[in-house]
């Protein structure tokens, strides 16, 4: 599997110079900056620790430019099992120097010697094994796994001893290697799909070259696929892929299968039983075994899957929060880093930037939402990772109705069968709320007081109704040019039912460059202190204001109602 794209962290504008040319070594890369010390950085961060481990939890290969003692101290409290770590590198502000500190097995001096490379430097290579023979021996390339890690190193503690080895199978990548090989020599490495005991003295590999063909109606799909395997004596350490037909992409029982075994899960179109299934995806190997919903293809190599049928199509319908990149949840972060296909309104693409150069953007107007549905489903469908991106919260006012709409309405069955995902953002009036306090604490209502969609008279209806019911009040798409009297007649529907001292917020740009916070009252309230970017959150009858010791005011309304209980 492909190594995933590293996170560039600097800390001062001091290390951008040198991020830029580790940034040409990974085209992909993006650089994370320390806010108000970094300017020009693709992304600002606000705390260095929990950035970090943040990455490191997400399996990110991390590159860090500042001295290794701050990485190393800010992860010591994660490091908890080697072996399961992803690369981890300190580099020079300068460029001068590069060190890998963790993920030996995850290719991390590689990638210090690319770095270096890059930089045209030496890497700090530290790991005895690998300086002595040129490669790391338990870090195999892509398309081989290592048998077991223990064993492993006490065999290459052997090699490092004095003993010789001998080399029984195809390893292509040792050929470069300074192992002291001899042919008669009591250690091995062994590098074959069978399954056997291994040895104290062998070293097992296994080619990733094995594929199974599922159909869907079999149960208990891992012990069966193991028990297959054991039987044509194939290590399951061998299984590259599951193979099914189309027609069971949505079926669970193989995804869950899939993600038990560790391996990729592809679907092909042809028709047929699982040995025609397997037999077009690879031609050219052998059909070791075939029967009871089963059949297992072993090729001459690791299998290449970009070549073999395809994966399912992912559909993410996810929340930016609204709009600072730390109020983003790492689900999103995430989902945002594995995408091929990035689709929304413009300025909320904008917003979930920057891209990687492989990433398509598909950028609409704010009116387009059912066409932007549609096709986001039809990239999907081709088996594409795609993301359609809201501001807010994906389920409030934003794209994750029209997605379902646009499902609901379809009789595609390759609609149907994308892996559809809604992640939830910060929306923007809890995002104010927060700002200003709880002002939203108790009971309340949230509405659009946009008529494109709905009647005027349903929203007047439902403003009276809830006023009556001394809801707190949220208000979203407050007003327009083309909307300017509906929120003066809102008021004037709201403040039948309300005192002219209801608190009242109005958070403008909450989570981005340039936000305001006002609390006024609903006697001061008029329609031009409102925008189409204004939140307005009405208090309720119980909503309390007191002064802030910074100056300003927090409001708040309690969790108690009518009387006070007592303490």
């Amino acid at each position: 599997m492909s190594r995933p794209v590293p996170a560039i962290v600097i800390l001062g504008n001091g290390s951008l110079a040198t991020a830029r040319k580790i940034q040409q070594v990974y085209p992909g890369a993006l650089i994370h900056g320390l806010a108000e010390r970094v300017e020009g950085a693709d992304r600002v961060y606000h705390e260095f620790g929990a950035t970090l481990r943040e990455f490191y939890q997400q399996d990110l290969p991390i590159i860090a430019l500042c001295a290794a003692g701050i990485v190393i101290r800010t992860l010591a409290p994660l490091l908890l099992e080697k072996g399961a770590e992803p690369p981890v590198l300190a580099v020079a502000e300068d460029g001068s120097a590069v060190v890998p500190l963790l993920g030996g097995l995850g290719g991390v001096n590689v990638m210090a010697r690319e770095i270096a490379a890059g930089l045209d430097v030496s890497a700090a290579i530290t790991t005895s094994g690998e300086l002595r023979f040129g490669t790391c021996l338990l870090n195999p390339p892509s398309g081989y796994t290592l048998g077991d890690l223990e064993l492993g190193k006490r065999f290459v503690s052997d090699l490092l001893a004095g003993q010789q080895v001998r080399i029984e199978g195809a390893a292509p990548w040792l050929a470069q290697a300074q192992l002291p090989e001899d042919p008669e020599a009591p250690l091995s490495i062994h590098i074959g799909s069978a399954e056997r005991a291994p040895a104290a003295n062998e070293l097992m590999i296994y080619p990733r070259s094995v594929l199974v063909a599922v159909s869907g109606e079999i149960t208990q799909v891992p012990s069966a696929i193991r028990a297959a395997l054991r039987q044509a004596n194939i290590a399951v350490q061998s299984l590259a892929c599951l193979l099914a037909s189309e027609q069971q992409m949505a079926n669970p029982a193989l995804r869950e299968a899939a993600l038990e075994l560790g391996v990729p899960l592809r679907f092909a179109s042809v028709g047929g039983d699982v040995s025609e299934l397997a037999r077009h995806a690879l031609p050219d190997a052998a059909i070791v075994s075939q029967g009871n919903g089963l059949a297992i293809a072993l090729a001459s190599q690791p299998l290449d899957l970009a070549q073999i049928g395809r994966a399912r199509g992912r559909l993410a319908v996810i929340g930016l929060g609204p709009g600072a990149a730390e109020l983003m949840v790492p689900a999103v972060k995430a989902e945002l880093a594995r995408a091929n296909d990035v689709l929304g309104y413009e300025t909320y693409v904008r917003m979930a930037g920057p891209f990687r150069a492989d990433q398509v953007l598909h950028c609409t107007d704010n009116r387009e939402e059912m066409q932007r549905a549609r096709h986001a489903f039809e990239l999907a469908a081709q088996g594409r990772s795609v993301v359609v991106v809201s501001s807010g919260d994906p389920g409030v006012f934003a794209m994750a109705a029209a997605v379902l709409e646009a499902l609901h309405e379809s009789s595609e069955p390759s609609w149907h069968s994308v892996d559809l995902e809604i992640l939830p953002g910060v929306s923007a009036s809890l995002a104010t709320a927060a700002q200003a306090g709880a002002p939203l604490g108790h009971d309340f209502c949230v509405m659009s007081l946009s008529d494109n969609l709905k009647p005027w008279a349903i929203i007047e209806k439902r403003l009276d109704l809830a006023s009556q019911a001394d809801l707190a009040l949220a208000f979203y798409n407050p007003i327009s040019r083309s909307r300017p009297w509906q929120l003066g007649r809102a008021l004037e529907i709201v403040a039948q039912h309300r005192t002219a001292e209801t608190p009242v917020v109005l958070g403008r740009d909450i989570g981005r460059p340039g936000q305001t916070l006002r609390v006024i009252t609903l006697g001061q309230l008029t329609p031009d202190q409102v925008d189409m970017r204004t939140m307005v959150l009405i208090g309720s009858s119980t909503t309390c204001i007191f002064p802030r010791a910074e100056g300003g005011q927090w409001v708040y309304t309690p969790r108690w109602y009518g009387d006070k209980p007592a303490s």
